[in-house]
Parts: C-alpha cells; sequence; structure tokens
C-alpha cells in the first residue's frame, strides 16, 4: 500500500511499500543489511501489525548496464508515486559525464531540504575531546546555489557569449583571466530560502531544539548568501513573532568560516543548522568526522509540502572495497531510523538506534570503525548487521 499526504499530514498504513535504489558499489553489501535491521525492527515493535515491502527501482551503474540508462523515468515516478523511498550510493563522475544523478533526483522531486542530524553514539572513537557536545540537525538548502549546474566551460562558444554579456552589458571588470575561465552561476531566491527557514524552525519547534542558526558568507556574497541571512530572519520575524518573543525560539546568524571553527571550539552552542547547499555540503561532513565519520552520517532529502522524502547513505560507492563485505553499513541504517521517525514508527526507530549503541559500546563494529576502540572486535557487513538484529530481538 502506499502512503498518502493530506492536509499537513502523512496517512502512512500498517502494510506499506518502500521503493529502494539498491546503488553502486558497496550499495549491494549495505542495502540488503539495512533492509534486515528494519525489517526486524519493525517486527519487534509492531508484532506483525505493520510491515515494509521493498519494491527496487533501477538507478545508477546496475541500471545503465541493464537498460543503457542512469537514472529511468520508471525509478522517478516511483518515488512520485510512493512518496518515501531510500537509496544506497550513486556513483557520479567527476569533471566530465553526466551529471550528479543524486542532484538531478532531488531537483525533479524538489527535494528542498537535505536533513542531516549529527550525533555521537558512545563506543565510538572522535578526533575530537569531548563528541558528547555534538547534536545538531542541518537543513542545507538543496536545489539552489552553484549546486543547480548552471556552468559554462572554459574555451566553448558558450562560454565566450556568456563573458561577451558579462563585460559588455553588465560593465564586469573584476574577471583576472578572461579568456580561460569556466563561468558558473549561483542562484538564491527569497522563496527558496523561505521555504528551508521555515522547515527548519517548525522541525526545531517540534521536537524542543533551543536554537536555529543561518550559516552564511554574507560578508562577502552580498546579495546572495547575505540575502539568504536577511530573508531568513524576516521570516522568522513574520511568522514566528509569538515563539521568538515568549523565548520558544532563538534564531541567529554566523559567518560560514566562523562557524567552521566554532563547531570544534563550542559545538554545544549549535542545535538546528539552516544554511546554503555548498555550506551544508562542507558543514556535514566536518561535523560527520566530528563523531566518527562519513560512515555514521545519515541523510534524507524532503518536500515538506508535498511529503516527498528520499533516504539514502550519505558516503560514496567505495569502489576499492566494493565486494569484500567490509563495508560500514551504518549511514543507510541511520538514514533508515531517519524514515521511521519521518513515517511515525518511533518505536522502531528507538529500538535500532539502542541496538547500535550497545553493539558500539561493547566493541561491535565494522572494522573502520572498530580499529580505533579499545578492544574493538570488527565485523563484516553481514555479520554487523545480524550483530544489531541479535540485539533488536533479543
Amino acid at each position: 500500500m502506499k502512503i498518502k499526504k493530506e492536509a499537513n499530514r502523512l496517512l502512512v498504513p500498517d502494510r506499506l511499500t518502500i521503493p529502494y535504489i539498491e546503488g553502486d558499489g558497496v550499495g549491494a553489501e549495505i542495502t540488503p543489511v539495512s533492509q534486515a535491521v528494519v525489517d526486524a525492527a519493525v517486527a519487534k515493535a509492531y508484532g506483525g501489525r505493520r510491515s515494509i515491502a521493498w519494491k527496487e527501482v533501477p538507478a545508477g551503474g546496475k541500471s545503465f548496464a541493464q537498460t543503457g540508462d542512469r537514472l529511468p523515468g520508471e525509478t522517478l515516478e516511483a518515488f512520485r508515486e510512493y512518496l518515501v523511498g531510500i537509496k544506497g550510493p550513486l556513483t557520479t563522475p567527476v569533471g566530465e559525464g553526466i551529471r550528479s544523478l543524486n542532484v538531478t533526483l532531488r531537483r525533479t522531486l524538489d527535494l528542498y531540504v537535505c536533513l542531516r542530524p549529527v550525533r555521537w553514539f558512545r563506543g565510538i572513537v572522535s578526533p575530537v575531546k569531548e563528541p558528547q557536545k555534538v547534536d545538531m540537525v542541518i537543513f542545507r538548502e538543496n536545489t539552489e546555489d552553484i549546486y543547480t549546474g548552471i556552468e559554462w566551460q572554459q574555451g566553448t562558444p558558450e562560454a565566450g557569449r556568456f563573458l561577451q554579456f558579462l563585460t559588455r552589458e553588465m560593465g564586469v571588470t573584476g574577471i583576472r583571466f578572461p579568456q580561460t575561465s569556466s563561468f558558473g552561476v549561483k542562484p538564491v531566491s527569497v522563496e527558496g530560502t523561505e521555504r528551508l527557514v521555515r522547515a527548519a524552525i517548525r522541525y526545531a519547534l517540534a521536537n524542543g531544539r533551543p536554537s536555529v542558526t543561518l550559516v552564511h558568507k554574507g560578508n562577502i556574497m552580498k546579495f546572495t548568501e547575505g540575502g539568504f541571512k536577511r530573508w531568513g530572519c524576516a521570516l522568522a520575524e513574520r511568522e514566528f513573532a509569538r515563539e521568538l518573543a515568549d523565548g520558544a525560539l532563538v534564531v541567529k546568524d554566523v559567518i560560514a568560516d566562523a562557524f567552521l571553527q566554532n563547531t570544534l571550539l563550542t559545538p554545544e552552542k549549535y542545535s538546528v543548522i539552516a544554511t546554503l547547499n555548498l555550506n551544508g555540503d562542507y558543514i556535514s561532513d566536518q561535523l560527520a568526522a566530528m563523531v566518527g565519520g562519513i560512515g555514521m552520517a545519515p541523510g534524507a532529502n524532503i518536500n515538506y509540502d508535498s511529503g516527498h522524502a528520499l533516504f539514502e547513505a550519505t558516503h560514496g560507492t567505495a569502489p576499492d572495497i566494493a565486494g569484500q563485505d567490509v563495508a560500514n553499513p551504518s549511514s543507510l541504517i541511520l538514514s533508515s531510523v531517519m524514515m521511521l521517525d519521518y513515517l511515525g514508527w518511533k518505536e522502531a526507530a528507538v529500538l535500532i538506534t539502542r541496538a547500535m549503541e550497545q553493539a558500539f559500546v561493547c566493541g561491535e563494529a565494522t572494522g573502520d570503525l572498530a580499529r580505533f576502540m579499545p578492544g574493538g572486535r570488527p565485523l563484516g557487513t553481514r555479520a554487523f548487521g545480524e550483530r544489531i538484529i541479535r540485539r533488536i530481538t533479543g
């Protein structure tokens, strides 16, 4: 059965179908492990009353080998139809070839929020002294900024025409090497800013989070990132005046480079982060490193208006270890936890996070994490999943 959106809430049947993309590289290993963990938690939490039917849809290298298409229309239609889906990592060539499949999925479905919660699990060894102070939720704008793909390659006729427009029509004189430059355009809109900041504030209020911080480089990019800051603050003052007045909501801003330093020095000062696309990419990866690495970082792409949500492993395809049963499935498992929370199946979500933390405290983890744990016992991908399942069902 399918999820439906009615007014401001999701209608989630007890028996539902979730479309998924297996993913490239290690995707073939971590996806079935993640699904098995979710199935065990749902069965344990609800005694068979609820269940998920997993529907594979093609994308990436596997799809290209089978169909010659890296992102078939049927896959986009499945995510539109079923509202909620999940995916493993997908390969994107660097410097040439196809645009990012991840970016295409986000833009086509208008998944304007990239949601990245970052927290520390007991037992995980961190490079920082007090990782328990890191507890942030990043709202990264997903559809604007330089990730829109509005670019022209150096030496092409298009780049030449764009250069002529800048110099002749707009009077631009500050391009250092104009004839050998590539160009990109960075759109940041009032509407894009407002819907992201609105979602971040609503999340903070609904989850008892103490503050929302707008992170930007408005001191340099005054009309794009500066606009993000101005429009976001204006939205807060206009739509959440009561919450600001009674202290239920605090909205502040910080320059991006200062924020990156502050996350190491005083991470406890930040809770919910609203930021632009490129900043959010850097921020979420740095915070993930502070709590154990990208392998522990879950993520989701959400349109809170339509209800569409696509949860994902946030790391790459890791082709160098694919097929060796050593990949860490934690990112995809924790993204599945986010999916369960989004569906309102919070009891199953709690079972998984509790079991994972119990395993980490006992030194049970895949090799990338266990090697740093005192007395750590490295487990293969499948064995780690089986250990989590035993802790859930035992």
